[in-house]
């Protein structure tokens, strides 16, 4: 064998892939991975499909599983008026609660980014609601908005007004509601919109300021427009999780007074687990999943005329 050949051979055999390679890696990372996998499909994947299946049924505890078809569906679109109400009101509450956190977070990102004296104590004070149980705070607000011997109207009293009947009156109720969720969320907000202005280059704003631009216009031209894609990932997820909203219903007026606070998770809550009606409850569920899914994807559509990357 001349020594052209031997060195021709050498290459080819040392670009050739060595596969036992792979399937030992594979061998190694799969005892890690498996847990979670396993985990998704019996925790996610499966109830999913499950309740998709069951949607198209008329399953119940108390009588004898049948296959309805779209019954569910047209049931609640064209035929139950508390859903439409239900819907109304979860629409109410986002909008209320997703745009009052949002901009209040903002101003608390943008007060508290500046070099002021207990700047960090005021981040910490802010951002306490948000690692406290849900359930608590709906307990305590509860107690709090309670119309006879809360502490709210007694501190209103002391100066000469009378307080609402908050939880309990048909005008107050979702405004309370919404008054405990942006004091909850607020601090999230604010501390996703600092990260994010933390992430604006320093030199954009010198520039600006070199330029002559004062205050209200350095942040109006500069930090709110570089500022858009935190601002757009705020507005998705607190539009998903408000559409989802229960615990504060749950603890505080399971949807009382007449149907005032009744949301579409409450009302799912109440048809399977009040009702044991599960073949209408989990329709319901993939309802109010298109229509999150489908305000998300409008999201995403508009976001090129809003959101500006660096």
């Amino acid at each position: 064998m001349t020594g052209n050949q031997s060195k021709s051979r050498g290459r080819r055999t040392r670009r050739e892939p060595d596969r036992s390679a792979g399937f030992h890696g594979w061998g190694v990372a799969l005892p890690f991975v498996l847990p979670t996998i396993v985990g998704l499909l019996v925790f996610n994947v499966i109830p999913l499909l499950a309740a998709l299946a069951l949607g198209f049924t008329n399953f119940s505890f108390s009588r004898e599983t049948a296959w309805v078809g779209l019954t569910n569906y047209r049931m609640f679109l064209f035929e139950d008026p508390l859903f439409w109400k239900a819907m109304r009101n979860t629409l109410y509450y986002t909008v209320a609660s997703v745009g009052l956190s949002v901009v209040l977070g903002l101003v608390l990102a943008l007060a508290l980014y500046q070099a002021i004296k207990g700047a960090r104590f005021f981040r910490s004070v802010y951002f306490l609601p948000v690692i406290a149980s849900t359930a608590a705070v709906s307990l305590i607000w509860g107690l709090l908005l309670e119309p006879n011997f809360g502490l709210m109207n007694y501190l209103l009293s002391l100066v000469g007004i009378q307080g609402p009947g908050w939880t309990q009156s048909l005008q107050w109720a979702m405004p309370s509601l919404i008054l405990v969720t942006v004091w909850k969320t607020v601090g999230y907000n604010m501390v996703i919109f600092l990260a994010g202005l933390q992430d604006i280059p320093q030199e954009v704003r010198e520039a600006a300021r070199l330029d002559g631009a004062n205050g209200w216009r350095e942040t109006l031209n500069i930090v709110l427009p570089l500022l858009s894609p935190t601002t757009f990932f705020v507005v998705v997820i607190s539009l998903i999780t408000s559409f989802q909203v229960f615990d504060y219903i749950y603890v505080m007026t399971q949807g009382n007074p007449a149907y005032e606070t009744l949301t579409v998770s409450y009302y799912i809550y109440q048809i399977g687990f009040q009702y044991f009606r599960m073949g209408e409850a989990s329709a319901l569920s993939y309802i109010l999943f298109a229509v999150v899914f489908l305000l998300t994807l409008v999201q995403f559509g508009m976001q090129r005329r809003w959101v500006h990357y660096q």
